[in-house]
């Protein structure tokens, strides 16, 4: 009401990530960056072309959004966090994954 204060929300940092192919241009490696973060707090959302990452510490949430530059497995990503490194790999998608083949008349 009058006067009442809104609990303040805590401050969104961007966690850094450096995202890179294989020599084999076969899987994608993401390694992003949230020191002070505890592995269980670690949360992260992955599309087949995207991912989401939230990460929050007791002062502030790291947080990140990005889009992948060709399709992936999502489905088939492995991530391991040490030390406030988060290191993910994940295949990329066969481009004719799904194709279909188209009768000729």
């Amino acid at each position: 009401m009058a006067g009442e204060k809104l609990p303040m929300a805590k401050v969104k940092m961007p966690a850094e990530v450096c995202s890179y192919v294989d020599e084999e241009r076969m899987t994608l490696h993401l390694e992003i960056s949230v020191p002070g973060v505890k592995k269980e707090d670690v949360k992260i959302k992955m599309l087949d072309d995207s991912f989401n990452l939230s990460a929050p510490r007791e002062d502030f949430d790291y947080t990140a959004t990005m889009a992948f530059c060709c399709p992936v497995r999502a489905k088939d990503a492995k991530a391991e966090y040490k030390d406030g490194l988060l290191k993910i790999e994940v295949p990329f998608k066969d481009a004719m994954e799904g194709a279909v083949d188209v009768a000729i008349a």
